[in-house]
């Protein structure tokens, strides 16, 4: 019998939302950088990204800007204040991967839609509005104080919809962000939409999808 959750949650930037960190990075250095210079700027760039949110809450600017001026030390480039706030300034114009809208739009009729993200509440009502479906819900990292993948944004996440792991079906293009915590908290319906960013790792007990035109069939829709 077809799961079907009182809520299905999403993350976004990644997931949802074509999240070029990678062009942002691209549009600044990639004159200054070799092809191969730039692969590994834009994996390093990746990887603080994540060291920096595993602390103590701090705006998201701040998580760019750190993660930008260690990466740039770590590869021998000039960091400058203003590129990292033209990249974090990038964020709330990016709109969805193609396969987003409709998918969503047609899940959104049966099963209401809630975001959780690490955003800022001033960044990602811009994007949420270019997915191209209602949500019941948007929670930032802002809100909760904390930013994915620690385990409090889902906490505060599922108090706020008065719900537990078992009522909910998480959907990540992410397991380091999203379905390796949703895991360890118990959340056992979750949907991995591959897009490349990671391998494949079926300990984490999902259903994979390729993108989000394939989310409908998950629930029988």
């Amino acid at each position: 019998m077809t799961f079907r959750p009182k809520f299905i949650t999403f993350d976004c930037y990644g997931t949802l939302t074509f999240f070029d960190m990678a062009g942002a990075a691209r549009r600044i250095y990639g004159e200054v950088l070799s092809e191969q210079a730039m692969q590994l700027f834009i994996k390093n760039f990746a990887a603080y990204r994540l060291d920096e949110v595993l602390g103590a809450w701090k705006p998201y600017a701040e998580i760019v800007h750190n993660a930008l001026e260690r990466t740039c030390k770590k590869n021998g480039v000039t960091f400058r204040e203003e590129d990292a706030l033209q990249i974090y300034n990038e964020v709330p114009t990016w709109g969805p991967h193609p396969d987003v809208p409709a998918g969503l739009a047609k899940v959104a009729k049966e099963i209401p839609l809630v975001i959780l993200s690490n955003a800022m509440n001033s960044q990602i009502m811009s994007n949420v509005e270019k997915l191209g479906a209602p949500f019941y819900k948007v929670i930032t990292a802002e809100e909760t104080g904390t930013y994915k993948p620690q385990m409090n944004g889902f906490e505060y996440m599922l108090d706020v919809l008065g719900c537990g792991p078992e009522d909910i079906t998480h959907v990540s293009s992410s397991f380091r962000y999203d379905l390796m915590t949703a895991y360890d908290l118990g959340i056992r319906s979750k949907v991995w939409v591959n897009r490349g960013h990671e391998p494949a790792n079926p300990f984490y007990e999902y259903e994979e999808i390729k993108d989000i035109s394939g989310l409908p069939g998950v629930f029988g829709l």
